[in-house]
């Protein structure tokens, strides 16, 4: 644990350097094609202290970080739950299976305009559109794991008599769970990434918003304040996540 966490440290100021001297020192990056480490301090300063676009960092990060979360935990319980039924019912998956063959290709920023036709310019639009995204790799990932299983397995639970939901619980949903879980990190990333666009419609608060207002003030340093608040809050719901897949698998981590 110490080992990554100092290779990640070691990561960060390897790339805070080298951006250094690209930018101030050797000025090889010109600072209006790409800011400066010095510029990108005070643009976050000035974000967290006295805010910018409607509100200040903390604001905004809050208001995306919920967006996400709500639409994620709908998206994983709606999502795992087909996914099972799908998996485990032929008759399930012959009748949603083209219905949601049909539906997936459809990217889902294609979503936004009847979103917004739907539930208008609020979070209920953008949590839509979010979901959509987050749905799908939860459900394939699923479906995937719970068809998995061995014959042979399916057919020893059954003679020893387990009782249907004894079947899901202990059979059925253990042997999908890893599966279940890589979906649910697909589904989380494609949460934050569809997130940016989702914000760029109508959003008065959001790091979507940040990103949105500074590219019309053309001010490179607070796009890229932006782009790390949503990488760091990225990757600390991915670490959660990882440490809620510990939680309900402690078999593979032991």
């Amino acid at each position: 644990m110490l080992k990554k966490f100092f290779f990640y440290i070691l990561f960060i100021v390897a790339v805070g350097l080298v951006w250094f001297a690209l930018t101030q020192w050797l000025g090889i990056i010109s600072a209006n094609r790409f800011p400066t480490p010095a510029d990108t301090w005070a643009s976050l300063k000035t974000i967290a202290m006295r805010g910018y676009g409607n509100g200040k960092l903390h604001q905004h990060i809050l208001q995306s970080v919920g967006l996400v979360t709500t639409a994620f935990l709908v998206s994983a319980a709606a999502g795992v739950l087909l996914g099972i039924f799908m998996g485990a019912n032929r008759k399930i998956e012959a009748i949603v299976n083209p219905i949601f063959l049909t539906l997936r290709p459809i990217p889902p920023l294609a979503w936004i305009p009847l979103a917004i036709v739907w539930l208008g310019l609020g979070n209920s639009a953008k949590v839509m559109v979010i979901f959509v995204a987050a749905f799908v790799p939860s459900v394939i990932n699923t479906f995937t794991g719970i068809r998995s299983l061995d014959i042979a397995q399916r057919e020893a639970a059954l003679m020893l008599g387990v009782s249907r939901f004894s079947y899901y619980t202990e059979v059925l949903i253990p042997t999908a769970m890893p599966l279940i879980f890589s979906g649910l990190r697909l589904s989380l990333q494609a949460s934050w990434t569809t997130l940016v666009a989702a914000e760029l419609v109508g959003a008065v608060l959001g790091l979507g918003s940040i990103l949105n207002q500074a590219a019309q003030d053309i001010n490179p340093a607070m796009i890229l304040v932006g782009m790390i608040s949503v990488a760091v809050c990225g990757w600390l719901m991915t670490q959660l996540l990882g440490y809620l897949e510990k939680l309900a698998m402690p078999w593979r981590h032991s």
